[in-house]
C-alpha cells in the first residue's frame, strides 16, 4: 500500500471511527428532551449554596491576564484548596445529606477533582467515601484523593465503566451517589463561580468556561444571565472531546467513545457526555461553544505561567487558550467591557508540567491575533 493510501485509509476508519461514537441512544434523546422542558436551578438556589461553603472554599482571586483592549481576567480556581472548582459542589451536595445519609457514606466517579472534591467535603464532614476512578487518571489527584482518606476503586478509562461501578457500589453498600455534575445541588454549588464573577466585575462582557460535564458551565451562566444578562456565556471544549459541542448542534445528547476523548490532555473533560440537567441548562443559557487544539491548550499551560504567574491543569487553561487564540471567534476586537476566562484547577503532574511549559508559543495556533 502506498503512503497516500495508507493516510487515506486511515483518516477513513477514524471518520467511521467518530461517526459511531458519536450516536445517541433513543433513551438519552428522550431523557435529554424531557429535561430540557423542566425548571433549572436558580439564583436562589446558587446564593443558598455560597452561604454553605463559607469556611470550605475560598472565593477566588481575578487575576489579570491581558491588558486588553478588552482587559482578560482569569478567575482563578487553581488556588482552591484542593486545587480545583470542584469543592464547591461537592460540599453544597454533601452538607444537604441527612444524618441517616451521612451514616452509610457516599460514592461518586471521577477522574480526579471531582474526586478530590468528594474526598475532601467527606473528611470535613466526618463522613467515609469511596471514589470510583480511569486507570489513566493523574497520579497527583490518584494520590491526594487517598491522602484525604477516602477509598479508591480503579476502572477502565470509559465513564461508563465508572458510572456502572459506582452504581454497583450503591447497591451493594448503601453508598449515597455524589455525582460529578448531573445534579442541581452540584450546578448551584459550582454555580456560585460565577456568582463571584458577576459580583466583582461590573462591566462583565464575556466568561469563557471549560466543559467537561457541564455542571460548571450550566451553574455559571445561571448566576451570571440572573445579574449580568448583557453578558455572554461561551463555553470552551477541546476539539479531541467536543461532544457538547456536537450535542447543542444536535439538540440532543451526543455521546463520544472514551478511546475518543481520551486522546486530549485535558483530562477533566474526557466525559464522553454532558449530563442531562447540564444539557437542560446550556440548551437555554449557553450563548455558545469555542473548541480549542491540543497544541493551544498547552501553550495555554504556559501562558498562564507567563503571563499570570499561575500554575494551571490542562483542562483548567480551555479558557485561556479560547481568549488568546479565539479572539476572532469571539468577537474580540471592538468588545466593550471585561472578559472573564475560568481557570477552573491546578492539579498537574510537576513531571507533565514541565513539558507543557516547554510548549511553543507562536506559530501553533490558528486564527490568532495575539502574540
Amino acid at each position: 500500500m502506498t503512503d497516500a493510501a495508507a493516510e487515506a485509509a486511515a483518516h477513513a476508519a477514524a471518520a467511521r471511527a467518530a461517526a459511531d461514537a458519536a450516536v445517541a441512544s433513543a433513551a438519552d434523546t428522550a431523557a435529554a428532551g424531557a429535561a430540557a422542558s423542566g425548571s433549572l436551578v436558580t439564583l436562589a438556589d446558587i446564593r443558598a449554596a455560597a452561604g454553605r461553603l463559607q469556611g470550605v472554599a475560598s472565593r477566588t482571586p481575578l487575576v489579570p491576564f491581558s491588558v486588553g483592549p478588552p482587559p482578560v481576567l482569569l478567575k482563578a480556581e487553581s488556588l482552591q484548596p484542593i486545587g480545583a472548582f470542584k469543592i464547591r459542589g461537592a460540599w453544597n451536595a454533601i452538607a444537604q445529606l441527612t444524618d441517616a445519609e451521612r451514616r452509610r457514606g457516599v460514592v461518586t466517579h471521577s477522574s480526579g477533582n471531582h474526586a478530590q472534591g468528594v474526598a475532601r467535603a467527606a473528611r470535613v464532614a466526618g463522613i467515609h467515601a469511596v471514589i470510583v476512578m480511569p486507570a489513566d487518571a493523574p497520579a497527583v489527584k490518584r494520590s491526594r484523593v487517598e491522602a484525604d482518606g477516602a477509598e479508591v476503586f480503579t476502572v477502565a478509562i470509559e465513564s461508563g465503566a465508572r458510572e456502572a461501578m459506582a452504581d454497583r457500589l450503591v447497591e451493594e453498600r448503601g453508598l449515597v451517589l455524589v455525582p460529578p455534575y448531573d445534579d442541581d445541588r452540584i450546578i448551584a454549588g459550582q454555580g456560585t463561580v460565577g456568582l463571584e464573577i458577576a459580583e466583582d466585575v461590573a462591566d462583565l462582557a464575556l466568561v469563557l468556561v471549560p466543559i467537561g460535564g457541564g455542571g460548571l458551565a450550566s451553574g455559571v451562566a445561571v448566576a451570571v444571565k440572573a445579574l449580568r444578562p448583557r453578558a455572554r456565556v461561551i463555553g470552551v471544549e477541546p476539539e479531541l472531546a467536543a461532544d457538547a459541542a456536537e450535542s447543542l448542534r444536535e439538540g440532543r445528547i451526543v455521546r463520544w467513545d472514551g478511546s475518543l476523548t481520551s486522546r486530549t490532555i485535558a483530562d477533566g473533560t474526557r466525559t464522553q457526555a454532558i449530563g442531562r440537567r447540564p444539557f437542560a441548562h446550556l440548551t437555554r443559557l449557553l450563548d455558545g461553544i469555542v473548541t480549542v487544539g491540543e497544541a493551544e491548550i498547552a501553550a495555554a499551560v504556559r501562558l498562564a505561567a507567563e503571563e499570570s504567574r499561575l500554575v494551571v491543569e490542562p483542562s483548567g487553561a480551555l479558557a485561556i487558550a479560547a481568549a488568546r487564540f479565539h479572539d476572532r471567534e469571539l468577537g474580540l476586537a471592538g468588545l466593550e467591557g471585561t472578559v472573564v476566562a475560568i481557570v477552573s484547577g491546578g492539579n498537574v503532574d510537576p513531571v507533565r508540567y514541565r513539558g507543557l511549559l516547554a510548549s511553543p508559543i507562536l506559530g501553533q495556533a490558528r486564527g490568532s491575533t495575539s502574540g
